[in-house]
């Protein structure tokens, strides 16, 4: 049996619906981390469903740190204006532009990496594997590629807040908790340094 306090304790944590929650905790039978990785697990899904819907809105947030030497704008946009300005959706987009100051991503998703660096990074790492086995080349050559760009392009970058999340399960997760489809469309990072 769920308690209504098993289930309180995971909304307060995920932010997501009651009912969601109650059904997670009921399939990961009370447990909580599981029943968490099954919300993530739904929120992908919902954002896949959600993919092709049109962005009417948004909110463009920014961030500077306190030394006024580094700041970013990130522009993230949703469905409607309902969504796009409530509170917490306006905070998501301002931890965004926090995270961008940090983290300075260079791309926002892989698609954005020019196929010219593209070409010169996988002849770098063709170098360094030369000696292994064929049957292995191609499964090294494409971990190092997802290491290397994972530093690199915003989504795939583990959020500075709560590092168990990257950006797009972070969006994911704001995806299932408005019920609408969310993104990011562009960000900026400025630096005087």
């Amino acid at each position: 049996m769920i308690s209504p306090e098993q289930i309180k304790e995971l909304r307060d944590k995920t932010g997501v619906s009651v009912m969601q929650c109650k059904k997670a905790l009921e399939e990961a039978k009370g447990d909580n981390e599981k029943a968490i990785l099954i919300l993530r697990k739904k929120s992908g899904d919902i954002a896949t469903k959600k993919k092709d819907r049109a962005l009417g809105a948004g909110a463009v947030a920014a961030y500077v740190h306190n030394n006024a030497a580094v700041g970013a704008l990130v522009e993230l946009l949703s469905e409607t204006d309902f969504v796009s300005n409530n509170e917490e959706f306006k905070r998501i987009a301002y931890d965004l532009a926090m995270h961008v100051t940090a983290a300075n991503p260079e791309f926002l998703k892989r698609a954005d990496v020019p196929e010219g660096e593209l070409k010169k990074v996988k002849e770098l790492f063709a170098d360094e594997i030369k000696g292994k086995p064929a049957a292995i080349r191609e499964k090294i050559l494409e971990g190092k590629l997802n290491a290397h760009f994972k530093e690199r392009v915003l989504l795939e970058q583990p959020f500075i807040k709560n590092q168990d999340l990257t950006i797009q399960e972070l969006i994911n997760a704001t995806i299932q908790k408005f019920g609408e489809k969310i993104e990011i469309s562009r960000f900026t990072r400025f630096s005087v340094k």
